[in-house]
C-alpha cells in the first residue's frame, strides 16, 4: 500500500524519500551500527550449518565462532569474509586450515566501565523553580518518571547506547491514561496539580507514572533533519523488526521444504515504521497504516544526546569505534601467539647412530647404549620465550589504555606497585584520562536530562495534568564523584559551605540526604 503523509499537512516529508530511508539507508545502518555493537558485546554463534566454517573445522577448532572473529586476517581462520558477507559468510580459503583463534574482548570491560564512573551511583535531578513548594513538588514528579521508566537502570542503558552508537535518542510518550484525561481536559473546569492540594498531586503522581521514556537504538534512528540545521529535527522516523506473540506458516518456499514437519512453522515478525512530527504520528506494519493521531505535546518530543560531540554531525563519537583496529590487532596477536605455542609446546627428540630407537618411548629411568661414539641424542621444540611478540602486544594494550582513557586500574586490576594511593590526589592522578572523559560527559548526558525533564513538564502543562511555567522548567543535574569519598571531609566541606552561606537544601542533596516535605 505505501506511505501516505496526507495528514501531517507539511510539504517538508515525501514519501519517496521514507521510502529510501526504510528500504536503503536502514539496511547501512544495520550493518554499520550492528558491527560496533558486536564489538562491545563480542555474542558466540554455533558454526553449525555453516558452509564455510564447518569445511575449516578441525581438531583445534572450538563449538562456536564469537563476533570479533571478523577482524581476524584469513591466514588464521581460513576464511575470507567482507563486511557484506558478515562473521556467518565468507569464502573458505583453499590450503589454509584453522589455526588457533583467541579473541579477548578488551572493549567491553572497557565500555563498562566508563558507564560504572559515569551513572554508577545514579544521578539527582533537581528543579531550579523558585517557589520551595512548586520546587519539591516538581522534584517529586520528575523521580517518579525516572522510578517508572527503570530508574538508574534507565540511566546505564542511555550511557551504554551512547557509548556503543555515539548517540542515543529518547522519546517521550504520554501514556494511555494521560491521553484520556488530556482529552476530558478539553471539558471546562477540570483541571489538577493546585499546589497544597493532596489528592489533587496524588492524582498527578499516578498519572505521571504513565509517561513512558523510550530509548532509541541507532540502527532504528532515521531523522528527518531541517536542510540548513542539522541539530533541528523536522520528522522522527524509527524503522525496527517486531517480534509478534504469533506463530506463521508462511516462508520461504526452501525451507519449508527441506525443514522437517515439526519445525515449518516459525515466530511471526514485523517491519515497523514509525514517524512523528509535532502535530501528528503514524505507525505502519509492513507499509501498511495501523495507527495514527495527533502529537497532543505540539513538539517532537525526541531528545537527542551525543556521546562525545562530533561537529556538524548529527551522529555523536563512539567510543567503540575507534578502538576496532586495535581490538584487531590484538587478537590477530594473541592468535598468533597460541599457534606458534601449539606447535611449539611438545618436546621432540632426534636420535642419531642408536639403532632400534623407533620403538622406544621416551620415559623417565630409560637407559639408551650403543657402540657407536657419534650416536646423540638432541632435543628440540618446546615454548621459548619471544620478547618482541610480547613486547609488542603490551603496546597494543597501552594504545587501548590511550585511546579509550580507561586504564586496567580504573577495573580494579593493579598488575604493579602504584605506591601510596590513599591521598586522594594520588588517586585523580592515576584516573586523570578516565576522569577527564567522565566530566566531559557529564555535560553531555546532563544536558540531556534537563532537556528530557523540561519536555515532560512541557508535556504535563500542555495535557493540563500539572500545569507550569516556562520558568519551572529548568533543573541542574547533580553526579555523585565515581571515587571512593571520605566521609568526614565531605562533611567538614558541607561545614564550610553552610558558614559561606550556600543553602542548606543544597548542601544536604550533595551529602545525599533528601529535605523533608
Amino acid at each position: 500500500m505505501g506511505f501516505e503523509f496526507t495528514n501531517f499537512n507539511s510539504s517538508n516529508i515525501n514519501a519517496d524519500f521514507v521510502d529510501w530511508l526504510v528500504d536503503e539507508q536502514w539496511v547501512d545502518m544495520q550493518r554499520h551500527f550492528g558491527r560496533l555493537w558486536d564489538y562491545y558485546q563480542n555474542p558466540m554463534y554455533s558454526p553449525a550449518g555453516i558452509t564455510a566454517i564447518d569445511g575449516k573445522l578441525n581438531e583445534s577448532a572450538r563449538t562456536y565462532i564469537q563476533a570479533q572473529e571478523m577482524g581476524l586476517p584469513a591466514r588464521i581462520t581460513g576464511i575470507k569474509r567482507t563486511q557484506i558477507s558478515g562473521l556467518t559468510g565468507g569464502k573458505a580459503v583453499a590450503d589454509i586450515e584453522r589455526k588457533e583463534v583467541v579473541i579477548e574482548n578488551d572493549i567491553g570491560w572497557r565500555i563498562n566501565a566508563m558507564v560504572d564512573f559515569l551513572f554508577g551511583k545514579g544521578v539527582d535531578i533537581v528543579s531550579k523553580a523558585e517557589d520551595k513548594n512548586r520546587r519539591i513538588e516538581i522534584d517529586k514528579i520528575i523521580k517518579q518518571i525516572f522510578n517508572s521508566n527503570g530508574g538508574v537502570r534507565f540511566f546505564q542503558d542511555m550511557a551504554v547506547l551512547g557509548a556503543v552508537y555515539g548517540f542515543v535518542d529518547c522519546i517521550i510518550r504520554p501514556g494511555q491514561k494521560m491521553v484520556d484525561f488530556w482529552q476530558n481536559s478539553l471539558t471546562p473546569n477540570m483541571k489538577l496539580g493546585a499546589s497544597g492540594n493532596d489528592t489533587s498531586f496524588t492524582k498527578v503522581m499516578e498519572l505521571v507514572s504513565d509517561c513512558g521514556l523510550e530509548l532509541i537504538e541507532a540502527q532504528r534512528a532515521l531523522p528527518i533533519l531541517d536542510e540548513r540545521d542539522f541539530r533541528k529535527i523536522n520528522f522522527y522516523v524509527q524503522h525496527f523488526i517486531e517480534q509478534k506473540n504469533e506463530i506463521t506458516t508462511e516462508g520461504n518456499f526452501l525451507r519449508r521444504l527441506l525443514a522437517p514437519e515439526s519445525s515449518i512453522a516459525a515466530r511471526r515478525t514485523a517491519a515497523v515504521t514509525e514517524i512523528i512530527s509535532a502535530n501528528w504520528w503514524q505507525r505502519y506494519e509492513d507499509k501498511q497504516l495501523i495507527a495514527e493521531g495527533s502529537n497532543i505535546a505540539e513538539i517532537v518530543p525526541v531528545v537527542h544526546i551525543q556521546n562525545v560531540a562530533q561537529p556538524l554531525y548529527y551522529e555523536g563519537i563512539s567510543d567503540v569505534e575507534s578502538l576496532i583496529a586495535l581490538q584487531d590487532e590484538l587478537n590477530t596477536r594473541l592468535s598468533d601467539r597460541a599457534s606458534r605455542i601449539t606447535f611449539q609446546a611438545f618436546k621432540m627428540y632426534l636420535a642419531k647412530g642408536i639403532e632400534g630407537v623407533e620403538n622406544r618411548a621416551v620415559s623417565p629411568g630409560r637407559m639408551w647404549c650403543t657402540d657407536n661414539p657419534e650416536a646423540s641424542i638432541e632435543q628440540f621444540g618446546g615454548d621459548s620465550s619471544s620478547p618482541s611478540e610480547d613486547a609488542h602486544i603490551a603496546e597494543i594494550r597501552e594504545a587501548l589504555d590511550k585511546s579509550s582513557g580507561v586504564t586496567p586500574v580504573a577495573a580494579g586490576v593493579l598488575k604493579e606497585k602504584l605506591g601510596n594511593l590513599t591521598s586522594a590526589v594520588a588517586l585523580r592522578m592515576t584516573l586523570m584520562g578516565m576522569l577527564a572523559k567522565t566530566e566531559r560527559k557529564h555535560y553531555a548526558y546532563g544536558q540531556g536530562l534537563k532537556e528530557i525533564a523540561a519536555m515532560v513538564m512541557h508535556l504535563l502543562d500542555v495535557t493540563k495534568i500539572y500545569p507550569n511555567a516556562k520558568g519551572e522548567r529548568v533543573f541542574d543535574v547533580i553526579f555523585p564523584s565515581p571515587l571512593p569519598e571520605n566521609m568526614l571531609e565531605k562533611l567538614n566541606e558541607a561545614k564550610l559551605k553552610q558558614e559561606l552561606g550556600v543553602p542548606q537544601e543544597q548542601i544536604l542533596r550533595e551529602l545525599g540526604y533528601e529535605m523533608k516535605s
